[in-house]
Formats: structure tokens, sequence, C-alpha cells
């Protein structure tokens, strides 16, 4: 489900948000308003784990899994 909202930007933004649909980088204004606040949700979701991270400590119970997780990476040397 979505909602139509109106919103009120300045003049560059909305000639950045129609150049970068015009260049094909975003098939529309709304896609990339999307896109950015979605980007911006992840970042406070993982700006509110660090700070988690911070007052916890790092969960050492997973320091194994993670070993074991990251052994079975082909990673470049």
């Amino acid at each position: 489900m979505s909602t139509q909202i109106a919103i009120r930007l300045p003049n560059d933004m909305v000639a950045f948000l129609d150049k970068a649909v015009a260049q094909g980088k975003a098939p529309s204004r709304a896609a990339l308003v999307s896109s950015a606040l979605e980007r911006e949700m992840r970042r406070q979701a993982a700006e509110q784990d660090a700070a988690i991270l911070r007052e916890r400590g790092s969960a050492h119970d997973l320091d194994d899994l993670v070993n074991w997780s990251t052994s079975r990476l082909d990673l470049p040397d």
C-alpha cells in the first residue's frame, strides 16, 4: 500500500530529480525520492545498531559464527 503526499522541495532538488530521470538514472521522481528515503531509513537503523553495540559491547557469543561464515567466503588476497 502506498500513500500519495505533497512536499515542497527547493528548485535545485527538483532540477536534480528531473535530470536523474532524464538520464535514466531513476524511472521517476517518486522512485528516486523513495530510494533516498529507504537509504536514510537503513542508515538510521545502522546508527541505532551501532549505539546498542556501544552500550552493551560486542556479542562475543557470535564470534565463532562470524569466523565460520567468513572462512567460507571466497575473498581475494
